[in-house]
């Protein structure tokens, strides 16, 4: 099998340039679809109830998920998150972004954040869902 992304950014060239995120992806291949994951580790324990730590143990479960699929961050098309803070999210940008780098490296799908007023889990403050396509 060839585990390789074959994928293309799709961005109208008269907008703005995305930064951190592609405005859409085209890919061709085997989907790969990833529940919801939160800040938990794989015994469904918080190690931490920092925002951050919760954003970067969520993406690392993501790729834990990828892997069983034989598929790796580049492959990912689509990433949506909920947050129960946007303005902590947005304060902490930064952070995040280097996070995110730690764990999914410069590789940035199409995106979606959404606030949201809480999830099942109560000490969760993020849950991101993704979709990754394997050629």
């Amino acid at each position: 099998m060839d585990a390789r992304p074959v994928h293309e950014q799709l961005h109208p060239s008269h907008w703005k340039a995305a930064v951190g995120y592609a405005n859409g992806m085209l890919a061709e291949g085997r989907m790969v679809f990833v529940g919801g994951q939160i800040g938990w580790n794989g015994d469904q324990v918080f190690e931490s109830d920092d925002f951050v730590a919760q954003i970067k143990q969520a993406l690392e479960n993501i790729v834990a998920v990828l892997k069983e699929a034989d598929a790796r961050p580049e492959h990912l098309v689509r990433l949506t998150w909920y947050v129960i803070d946007k303005h902590e999210y947005l304060a902490r940008l930064k952070e995040i972004g280097q996070a995110y780098r730690a764990v999914l490296g410069k590789h940035f799908p199409a995106m979606t954040m959404v606030q949201v007023a809480g999830l099942i889990e109560d000490r969760a403050k993020v849950e991101i869902e993704a979709t990754a396509v394997v050629s």
